[in-house]
């Protein structure tokens, strides 16, 4: 059984690829440039986000707390 906070990193990185999903099919049906300004907000955070939990993923990693 995976521990609880490793689980939460494993939630995190799976909803950043349906935020970058969700920011791409939202700017192929957009139909303005504002709508345009909140997908690329989505997309920037979803990196932005994915970066961090790839960052801690490596330190449970290094400190074996990785399951």
């Amino acid at each position: 059984m995976s521990k609880p906070f490793n689980e939460n990193l494993r939630r995190l990185l799976a909803l950043t690829s349906e935020m970058l999903a969700f920011a791409e099919r939202g700017d192929l049906d957009r139909d303005d440039a504002t709508c345009g300004i909140i997908y690329g907000v989505l997309r920037d955070a979803a990196y932005k986000l994915r970066q961090l939990a790839a960052e801690e993923l490596n330190r449970h990693m290094q400190m074996d707390k990785w399951d």
